[in-house]
């Protein structure tokens, strides 16, 4: 796990109460693709059911971090692609079973009109960074 300093509400800026606004680190940087609620064969987890899918890209977020050696702890930059944004509180629950809000990282969310397939509800990606 590297040093990360979190920033949760510059001076002048109003504060967040689900991300920090500010996260920073050094060493080796790592990016996660945008993860699906497809599980290890490719089939879709969770049709119409957006905490199954967030459970499941979150899942798939911590088997991409391990597999570059990195955690949850490690991450600094979540972005959140949605097709609708009432789908927030089931990705934050699904956050919470695995990074606790001391440690929130910077995080950003893009309502967008459709991901790569229709059945498709959110694409989660990641930003980490590891001791050098």
């Amino acid at each position: 796990m590297s040093e990360l300093t979190r920033i949760p509400a510059p001076d002048g800026v109003a504060p967040a109460a689900a991300y920090a606004h500010v996260v920073m680190g050094t060493g080796r940087f790592v990016a996660i693709s945008g993860q699906l609620a497809l599980d290890e064969d490719g089939r879709l987890v969770g049709e119409g059911d957006p905490a199954a899918q967030a459970r499941q890209v979150f899942e798939n977020l911590r088997r991409c971090l391990a597999a570059a050696g990195a955690t949850f702890d490690d991450v600094v930059k979540l972005t959140y692609f949605v097709t609708d944004m009432a789908y927030l509180p089931a990705i934050r629950a699904a956050r919470a079973a695995h990074i606790p809000g001391h440690r929130l990282p910077a995080s950003s969310a893009v309502q967008v009109a459709a991901l790569v397939g229709p059945e498709f509800l959110m694409e989660i990606e990641a930003f980490a960074v590891l001791p050098e």
